[in-house]
């Protein structure tokens, strides 16, 4: 299917929800915090910028100073996720988050993202938004999108076979992983339009959600 905001009816079992870019709306944040981490490293924040959205920190200093090692890059996440974690300022929900959160009270779901859990807890909180009770975290997985590993881990966690979850994603990478993970994707914003998901939509206005009397959830888009 191409990607469309076109009307369109989606079926699963199960959602699995990235964070940043598809639930909260981060990035003032992390332009702030990733172009000075840039600057310092004498690389180029627009560069730096293409990479670090959907994946683990570290997994991000990775691949833009591939000659580090890995110790580096793990002490270095950590200083970056304690900075993050203190700046909220600008964190918002993407429009129609609440509700679509909402909708979802009571079916299966699960938050599935690259931060961990203090990061996603006070980017949730700073956004007014209510934290899933199912939730992988970086502190879950041993490999960072685009690996499908945390979707594959909410998918057990929720008893759903992979096939039958639907992921909302934002990034390349993420995006990627839940492709890799046998998911239907739905990309969530202008990012996201860029590295071709199932289906794509603006923002989370546009997701209807209606459950079915059979466990079927359908999601209607556009």
């Amino acid at each position: 299917m191409p990607a469309t905001a076109t009307p369109t009816v989606l079926t699963a079992r199960a959602l699995l929800l990235d964070m940043d870019g598809t639930l909260v709306n981060s990035d003032a944040v992390v332009e702030r915090i990733w172009r000075h981490w840039a600057e310092r490293h004498g690389l180029d924040g627009d560069e730096v910028m293409k990479v670090v959205h959907g994946r683990q920190g570290h997994a991000s200093m990775a691949v833009l100073l591939p000659g580090r090692s890995v110790e580096q890059n793990l002490a270095d996440n950590a200083r970056m996720l304690a900075e993050e974690t203190a700046d909220t300022d600008g964190v918002v929900e993407i429009p129609g988050a609440r509700a679509f959160l909402a909708a979802l009270a009571g079916l299966p779901h699960a938050l599935v993202t690259s931060a961990d859990v203090a990061l996603s807890t006070a980017r949730m909180n700073a956004a007014g938004l209510p934290l899933p009770a199912v939730r992988v975290t970086a502190e879950s997985v041993g490999a960072s999108k685009p690996d499908p590993e945390g979707f594959l881990k909410g998918a057990a966690e929720l008893g759903v076979d992979p096939a039958d979850c639907v992921v909302f994603e934002d990034s390349g990478a993420g995006i990627a992983a839940g492709r890799a993970a046998g998911m239907t994707v739905v990309g969530v914003g202008p990012r996201a339009v860029l590295h071709d998901p199932d289906v794509a939509v603006r923002d989370l206005t546009q997701v209807r959600v209606e459950a079915g009397a059979d466990g079927v959830v359908r999601l209607h888009i556009g």
